[in-house]
């Protein structure tokens, strides 16, 4: 899986993962590597969420009360 995607082509690919089991039409084994590839679609969803927040999070500065 390439984890240079983008937050939305992760989030589109996971969305593909879903349907494909919410639908049931595939084996044990296809839908054990569906979940597999899911996760790893999420973990990149993740950690881009968690840099964007990092980007816009308001830090006081050093010195000043809040």
């Amino acid at each position: 899986m390439n984890e240079q995607l983008t937050y939305e082509q992760a989030l589109e690919k996971l969305d593909q993962k879903r349907k494909l089991l919410e639908d049931g039409d595939l084996s044990l084994e296809d839908a054990l590597k569906a979940v597999d590839e899911a996760r790893v679609y999420l973990k990149i969803c993740t950690e881009r969420l968690e840099a964007a927040r990092k980007k816009i999070e308001v830090r006081p500065e050093p010195g000043v009360d809040s």
